[in-house]
């Protein structure tokens, strides 16, 4: 199965893929409201906005795994995202990416390596996983680093549609 077939449900409960991206560089991350972290959302968004007429989509997963930090209904997580960060980008049901409630995208995800050539678990909020527009996932990048890094940026250009 490709990662653009895997059956995902949007933030408000409707079935989706990111088969509706096909052809886009996407830049799928898991996000949380309540983390360290949690301003990486500005990033993402500034990111969104500058890239996305050239065939960037960046994609929102909301997981709670880590220490609780995304505890909010899904009514109270798409509140929170647009009133602070101005997200536009779009943000799907929370899942779990690890363990044995893994959802099937993570699962395809996780066996992608980093920077140092290591797979498996998301280690926090605000990894990322770079998806080439033909669905083949091409980079990873841990929750560190931050959207304006320039080996993300470096990354996300070369993923980019001609």
């Amino acid at each position: 199965m490709s990662i653009h077939d895997v059956p995902l449900h949007r933030l408000d409960g409707s079935d989706a893929t990111l088969g509706a991206y096909a052809g886009k560089a996407l830049l799928v991350v898991n996000v949380a409201s309540k983390c360290g972290l949690t301003p990486q959302y500005a990033g993402l968004e500034a990111m969104q906005r500058e890239l996305g007429d050239r065939g960037l989509q960046v994609v929102g997963f909301p997981c709670n795994q880590f220490k609780g930090q995304e505890p909010g209904s899904a009514e109270e997580i798409a509140e929170f995202c647009s009133a602070t960060y101005g997200v536009s980008f779009p943000l799907f049901e929370k899942i779990e990416v690890n363990g044995p409630g893994r959802h099937p995208l993570y699962a395809e995800l996780v066996q992608t390596a980093d920077a140092d050539g290591k797979a498996g678990d998301v280690q926090w909020n605000f990894e990322k996983f770079l998806v080439a527009p033909d669905g083949s996932v091409v980079a990873r990048f841990r929750p560190q680093t931050e959207p304006e890094d320039p080996d993300l940026r470096k990354a996300v250009e070369a993923a980019l549609p001609a």
